[in-house]
C-alpha cells in the first residue's frame, strides 16, 4: 500500500512539475517554440474567461456568507465548489464542450494555468500574514504563548496523524498520516482576532495569550511542513523506508534553513527597509518587498521546502520595520484580487461526489471533532499552570480552533504531490469549515460570560489612549487629516486601516499610534513612554488650526460667498432631481416661524421612505441654520445637512404662500423651502444636489411658476421640465 502510494507521488510529482513548467512558459511568452500558436491562444482565452467569472463568482459567494456574519472565505471556499469540475463547471455549454471549467486530472482537477495562478496567490497570502505578525508581542509572551503555541501543536499533530493512521490502517509515518497531522495543528488567528476585537478582549489576557500561540502554531507548522516535505522526499529516493537518524537530520536541515533566514531576516530587517526606500515611492517598494516574497518563495522551493515559507519568512522579516504597514496597504489590492482566487480554487478541487460517501462523511466527522479537542484540550490544559483559571482556559482553547488558509495550502500541496487524494482532500475541507463555522459562537459565548480568565486579577496593559471631543465631525476630520499630515513630515509611515471606521495607523521605529475617529471624537493609543508625543503633536495640530481659522475669518467673508453661490451656470444632472416626488412636495406650509417650517419640511421628508430617524435629520439642519442661514434672496430658502437621519439623499419641496423670515440674503421673507439631506458617512451627491438646486431656481420665471402651482403633482412636473 504504501509502495503504491509512494509510487504515485512519483508520478504526480513529475506532472505537477511539466504542467507547472508550461504554465511557467505560456506566462513567459516563450511557448511559440514549443506549442502551436492557436493552442497558446486558446489556453490563455480559456484562462481569462476562468478568472473573470472566479471574480465574480467569489465576491458573490463570499458577500452572501457575510451577511450571515460568516467569514467571507468559506463562501468563496464554497463558491469555487459550485463552479468546480465536479459541478456545474462540468456541464458542456456551446464553445466550452467539457465546460468552464473542464477536469484536468485526479491529482490536478484545474487545469495547470489556473493552478499556477492559485500559487502564486498562496505565496501573497503568507507573505501577508508574515507581514501582519507582531514579532515584538512573540517575543513579549515567549513562554506562555510558547508553551500553549507548542501544547496546541503537539497534541493536535499527534491527534490528527493517530486518527488517519488508525482509520487508514497505516503507520504513523505514512505520508498521508504526516499530511494531515500538519493540516490539524494550523490555526487561522484572523477569525479569533476579529471575535476579540469586537468583544474588546484584543488586550486581554485570554486575547494576548491567544494571538502569541497563533504565532508559534503558525512558525512550529512551517517548521513542521518542511520536515516533513523532507522526510516525504527521503522516503520516495529510499523506496519507502527511513530511518530515526535520517528523520533528525532531515529535521536538523529544515529547522536550521528556516532558523538561518529568518534570523538574518530579523537581524537585517532595518537595513532590509532601506535597501526598499531607495525605490522612494511606496507603491514602488511595496510591490519590490513581494518581488523579495516571491524570490525566497522559489529558494525555499529549491531547496526542498514549500515555497509558503520563504513567503512567510520575507513578511516576518519586515513585520517590526517601519515600512511593514504601508506594505501591507499597498499590497492590498493585490490580495484581494488574488486570495479569494486561491480559496476558489481550493474549492474547486473537491469531488462532491466523494465528499458526501458514507466513508469520506465519517472520515471527516471524526478527524473534525479530534481537530477541535485537539486544541481545546493541547491549548487550554497548559494554561491552568500559567495563572489562567478554567472559564480563561476554555477561551484560549476555543480561540485557537478555526483553521484556514494555511491548512488549505498545505491540503492542496499534498493534494497536487499526489500524497492527498480526492477523499482525505475533502476531508480536509469538511474539517476547515467546520472549525471555522464552530469557533465564532462558542468564542462569542465563552467571552460574554461574566468573570475573569485568570486567578489573580491581571496588571493593566502598559499603553495609554487619549482622547478629545472636538464638538463636530467636520472639526475632527480637519484635526485627524493635520495631524497625519504633520505625522507624514515628521518621517511616520501611516496607514489607513479601515476608512469606513475611521482607523488609522502610524509608525516610526519602535514608535506606533493607532488613530480613531468616531463622529467628534478621536481617540489615539500608544504606548505610556509615547503618550507625551501625542500629547504635543495633538497641541500644536490644534494651534495651527486655531490661526488657520482666525486667518479664515479675516481673509474670507462668509456671506460674499453666500451671494456668490448664485452666480455662474451649473449643469443640472436630470438623475440628480427624480427623487423629488410628489409624496415629499407641500404647497401649503402652515408653520409660523423657522423653527416651525423646519419641523414641517423634515416630517415631509419623511415621505420619501429614507428618513430613519426625523428628529435626527431635524436636529442636524437646525445645527446648520445656526452656523449661517440658508436663505438665499428672492425668497427661496435651501435648509439642508449631513445627517445620520437619512439612508440616502432625499428632498422635500415646500411653499407658504405669505412668507416668512428665514434671514435671507435680501432680508425678505423665504415662501419657496427645498430641504436637502444625505448620509453623513457614505458617499452621496450632496453638494452636487445644493448646486443643482440653485442653478434651477436661478430662474425667476420657474421661480413664479411653482409659486402659483396649486398641487404636488404640478410642481414635481415643473421641476422636470425646467431640468431639461
Amino acid at each position: 500500500m504504501k509502495e503504491q502510494v509512494l509510487n504515485h507521488h512519483r508520478s504526480s510529482k513529475t506532472f505537477c512539475s511539466r504542467y507547472l513548467l508550461l504554465s511557467l512558459i505560456l506566462f513567459t511568452g516563450a511557448a511559440g517554440s514549443v506549442f502551436a500558436e492557436d493552442d497558446i491562444t486558446a489556453a490563455m482565452a480559456n484562462l481569462v474567461i476562468q478568472i473573470g467569472i472566479i471574480l465574480f463568482v467569489v465576491r458573490l459567494g463570499g458577500g452572501l456568507v457575510k451577511k450571515l456574519k460568516i467569514p467571507s472565505v468559506l463562501g468563496e471556499l464554497l463558491a469555487g465548489v459550485v463552479i468546480g469540475p465536479y459541478a456545474l463547471g462540468g456541464i458542456p455549454l456551446p464553445g466550452f464542450p467539457d465546460g468552464l471549467f473542464p477536469l484536468n486530472s485526479a491529482s490536478l482537477a484545474v487545469s495547470p494555468e489556473l493552478y499556477s495562478f492559485s500559487t502564486v496567490a498562496s505565496i501573497i497570502l503568507l507573505f501577508a500574514s508574515g507581514l501582519e505578525t507582531d514579532f515584538t508581542l512573540f517575543l513579549k509572551y515567549s513562554v506562555v504563548g510558547g508553551i500553549v503555541g507548542i501544547g496546541g501543536v503537539i497534541v493536535s499533530f499527534g491527534a490528527g496523524a493517530g486518527i488517519a493512521s488508525t482509520l487508514l490502517h497505516t503507520s504513523l509515518m505514512d505520508p498521508r498520516c504526516l499530511f494531515l497531522g500538519i493540516m490539524s495543528t494550523a490555526t487561522s488567528v484572523g477569525i479569533t482576532a476579529r471575535i476579540l476585537s469586537d468583544r474588546k478582549k484584543m488586550d486581554s489576557p485570554e486575547g494576548v495569550t491567544t494571538l502569541a500561540a497563533a504565532v508559534f502554531d503558525d512558525v512550529l507548522g512551517i517548521i513542521l511542513l518542511a520536515v516533513v516535505l523532507g522526510i516525504v522526499s527521503a522516503m520516495t529516493g529510499s523506496g519507502g523506508s527511513v530511518s530515526a537518524g535520517q528523520i533528525g537530520l532531515i529535521a536538523a536541515r529544515a529547522f536550521g534553513i528556516w532558523l538561518g533566514f529568518t534570523a538574518a531576516g530579523l537581524i537585517f530587517s532595518k537595513q532590509l527597509a532601506s535597501f526598499l526606500k531607495i525605490f522612494k515611492h511606496s507603491f514602488d517598494f511595496s510591490v519590490c518587498a513581494l518581488g523579495i516574497g516571491l524570490i525566497l518563495a522559489g529558494i525555499f522551493e529549491k531547496q526542498g521546502l514549500a515555497m509558503i515559507i520563504g513567503a512567510y519568512v520575507t513578511g516576518l522579516s519586515l513585520s517590526g520595520t517601519d515600512i511593514a504597514a504601508v506594505i501591507q496597504e499597498r499590497i492590498h489590492g493585490l490580495y484581494e484580487f488574488f486570495v479569494p482566487l486561491f480559496f476558489a480554487v481550493m474549492g474547486m478541487m473537491v469531488n462532491v461526489k466523494e465528499l458526501m460517501s458514507v466513508p469520506v462523511l465519517i472520515f471527516g466527522l471524526i478527524y473534525t471533532a479530534s481537530a477541535i479537542l485537539a486544541k481545546i484540550l493541547g491549548c487550554g490544559l497548559p494554561t491552568l499552570a500559567l495563572g489562567f483559571n478554567i472559564r480563561g482556559a476554555l477561551r484560549i482553547g476555543s480561540g485557537m480552533i478555526p483553521r484556514g488558509e494555511v491548512a488549505l495550502i498545505i491540503a492542496g500541496i499534498g493534494m497536487t504531490a499526489g500524497i492527498l487524494n480526492e477523499q482525505l482532500f475533502g476531508v480536509v475541507i469538511m474539517m476547515t469549515l467546520v472549525t471555522t463555522l464552530v469557533a465564532p459562537p462558542l468564542l462569542n459565548f465563552l467571552l460574554k460570560k461574566p468573570g475573569r480568565g485568570t486567578v489573580k486579577e491581571s496588571a493593566a496593559t502598559n499603553s495609554e489612549t487619549m482622547s478629545w471631543d472636538f464638538g463636530t465631525d467636520e472639526i475632527a476630520d480637519l484635526v485627524v487629516d493635520t495631524l497625519i499630515k504633520d505625522l507624514k513630515a515628521e518621517g511616520f509611515y501611516v496607514q489607513m486601516m479601515n476608512i469606513d471606521e475611521g482607523l488609522s495607523q502610524a509608525r516610526k521605529g519602535d514608535m506606533a499610534l493607532s488613530i480613531t475617529e468616531q463622529e467628534n471624537l478621536v481617540n489615539i493609543e500608544a504606548s505610556a513612554n509615547t503618550a507625551g508625543f501625542v500629547k504635543t503633536s495633538m497641541y500644536e495640530v490644534v494651534l495651527k488650526l486655531s490661526d488657520a481659522i482666525q486667518d479664515l475669518k479675516k481673509t474670507c467673508d462668509p456671506v460674499q460667498l453666500k451671494r456668490e453661490t448664485t452666480d455662474g451656470s451649473t449643469k443640472i444632472d436630470p438623475q440628480l432631481l427624480k427623487i423629488i416626488t410628489p409624496t415629499t412636495i407641500s404647497t401649503n406650509l402652515k408653520g409660523r416661524t423657522k423653527t416651525e417650517i423646519l419641523q414641517e419640511l423634515t416630517i415631509l421628508l419623511a415621505n420619501s421612505g429614507q428618513v430613519c430617524n426625523w428628529e435626527t435629520v431635524l436636529q442636524d439642519i437646525t445645527a446648520r441654520e445656526l452656523t449661517m442661514s440658508t436663505g438665499m434672496q428672492n425668497g427661496i430658502a435651501l435648509p439642508h445637512a449631513k445627517t445620520d437621519g437619512v439612508r440616502e439623499l432625499c428632498i422635500a419641496v415646500g411653499i407658504h404662500k405669505e412668507g416668512i423670515d428665514f434671514q435671507s440674503l435680501d432680508n425678505k421673507p423665504a415662501k419657496l423651502f427645498v430641504m436637502i439631506a444625505s448620509p453623513k458617512h457614505s458617499a452621496a451627491p450632496h453638494l452636487q444636489c445644493i448646486a443643482a438646486i440653485t442653478g434651477l431656481l436661478r430662474n425667476a420665471e420657474t421661480v413664479e411658476k411653482i409659486l402659483q402651482a396649486e398641487t404636488p403633482e404640478e410642481i414635481a412636473k415643473l421641476i422636470t421640465s425646467a431640468i431639461h
